[in-house]
């Protein structure tokens, strides 16, 4: 499957527990399709979802003990208050499913590439919601594919 994008487009790592009571992981989004990505209180992960918009492309990363971004989904509505939440601040945006890497990229290999030592994902290893460097993204999407 060839992931529509144009010059436009923003792309974003954000980081599930697969596991645990309030644990969700990628094969639930791919039966329901779409979700509300929700329950980030961090500062910057929150400055991050603010600059989100429908049509980005986000990788989908569990985090606990796969540590690994196991497929693609798709920004489907501007960032909004989060419904269950009594502090504004605290946003929400929509995606839907869009891809399946063919095998996860894990964490320990994204560390063994140079180009990847300066992004949050390794120095800021709590930060659950990332931009993503074009250039990474590349380089992540090849990965998969091996």
């Amino acid at each position: 499957m060839q992931i529509q994008k144009n010059e436009m487009t923003n792309y974003w790592l954000a980081k599930q527990e697969p596991s645990g009571p309030r644990g969700y992981n990628f094969e639930q989004l791919k039966k329901e399709k779409v979700t509300v990505w929700d329950g980030v209180h961090n500062n910057l992960a929150l400055k991050h979802m603010r600059e989100m918009k429908p049509g980005d492309l986000v990788l989908f990363y569990h985090t606990g003990n796969e540590r690994q971004a196991v497929g693609i989904m798709q920004v489907t509505s501007d960032p909004y208050p989060n419904p269950k939440e009594t502090v504004e601040r605290f946003i929400v945006v929509n995606v839907k499913y869009k891809k399946s890497f063919k095998r996860p990229v894990t964490l320990d290999e994204m560390k063994q590439e140079k180009k990847f030592k300066d992004w949050e994902l390794i120095r800021i290893s709590r930060l659950s919601v990332m931009p993503v460097p074009k250039s990474i993204w590349d380089a992540i999407l090849n990965l998969s594919q091996n």
